[in-house]
């Protein structure tokens, strides 16, 4: 019994149809900027806010859609509930949790952050 050339070309296809590419990783990030919150020099914009982001995988090994960083914080901001451009603005009490909803066929994983949202006053 012998395998044809389409048969090898079809299952290459489906294999890389069923495969996907992913980074994952913990994106540290800084400004460079120390503020101290021990005095009054802060109003809480909005106290725990959340922001999400989902992915899927492909019976949960193979990342079709892997959850963003970028996405998740753009949500908690979004849930801030008033403008935040041009204002100075900080995220406080930040965590980040991961975890991953399994179902037969398919896994949902997703990424939340929450943090509360402070502005600085001028001193």
């Amino acid at each position: 019994m012998s395998i044809g050339r389409s048969t090898v070309a079809g299952l290459a296809v489906s294999l890389a149809l069923l495969s996907g590419c992913s980074s994952t990783g913990d994106f540290k990030q800084s400004t460079g900027t120390a503020v101290s919150l021990e005095r009054n020099n802060y109003t809480v914009i909005k106290a725990g806010a959340v922001g999400q982001s989902r992915g899927f995988k492909l019976l949960g090994i193979f990342p079709i859609v892997s959850p963003s960083y970028a996405e998740a914080k753009s949500d908690l901001y979004e849930h801030a509930g008033q403008k935040l451009e041009g204002r100075s603005i900080a995220l406080a009490n930040q965590t980040q949790d991961t975890s991953s909803l399994y179902l037969v066929l398919f896994s949902i994983p997703t990424l939340t952050f929450s943090a509360d949202i402070v502005e600085f006053k001028n001193e």
